[in-house]
């Protein structure tokens, strides 16, 4: 069996498609499973063709990127790192919620992008810094709203926002915490700080439970937010 990541390449631009072709088709350990112009068939891809990693533009028709990120997600069909020009912000934070385990910029070195595929791949998380900014922002925005409805007794739209959190962190799980923040996978967790990945796993659950996130991505962004 082929050992390459196996990527789907989702944009409406067809020379998009075809540069980010090039660039994973000339490094070893890559192969372009399929191309999808459109969300819907991006997500009728991810189902047929199975591949590691779907590379998503977040502005297409029929489907956007966010919606068609959180049916592949929500299924588990891939991984998706999002592919953007951080021009909507909504578009980002949108993705960010919807299962995303990444973003790269289109202006990415080649580099960049092979190098971020492999990191989410392997399990970690990719933030491009340009975006982070941008993301922290909107987190932080998403957060305060989240307090202030609920201490005003608001439920209306609000009812899937995240609490704050209650709960300090052990100094173990502020490691691990960031550990997420740099988007290393259990795997290197467990390398970096001399523990098993069973209790890499344990600490994560518990940090995410504590911080009132949902996944890996949204805890590397509360790693920032929490950074003086």
């Amino acid at each position: 069996m082929s050992t390459n990541i196996r990527v789907l390449l989702a944009d409406d631009h067809a020379a998009i498609r075809l540069g980010m072709r090039m660039v994973l088709e000339t490094e070893p350990g890559f192969e372009v499973v399929g191309e999808a112009a459109d969300g819907a068939t991006a997500v009728r891809m991810a189902r047929a063709l199975g591949p590691d990693v779907v590379l998503m533009d977040l502005r297409m028709p029929v489907v956007d990127g966010v919606q068609a990120t959180e049916q592949i997600a929500a299924a588990g069909l891939a991984k998706v790192v999002a592919l953007t020009t951080f021009d909507h912000d909504s578009y980002l934070f949108g993705v960010l919620s919807a299962g995303a385990s990444g973003f790269l910029l289109k202006t990415a070195e080649p580099s960049e992008i092979t190098a971020a595929l492999r990191r989410v791949h392997d399990g970690g998380t990719v933030i491009a810094p340009e975006v982070t900014g941008r993301l922290v922002d909107a987190f932080v925005s998403g957060r305060a709203a989240s307090s202030a409805d609920t201490s005003s007794g608001t439920d209306g739209n609000q009812a899937s926002a995240q609490p704050a959190p209650e709960t300090e962190l052990t100094a173990r799980e502020e490691e691990v915490l960031h550990c997420l923040a740099e988007g290393l996978s259990n795997v290197r967790i467990a390398r970096k700080l001399g523990i098993s990945e069973t209790t890499v796993k344990t600490h994560v659950s518990r940090v995410l439970a504590k911080l009132g996130v949902e996944s890996r991505l949204q805890a590397a962004l509360a790693a920032r937010v929490r950074t003086p």
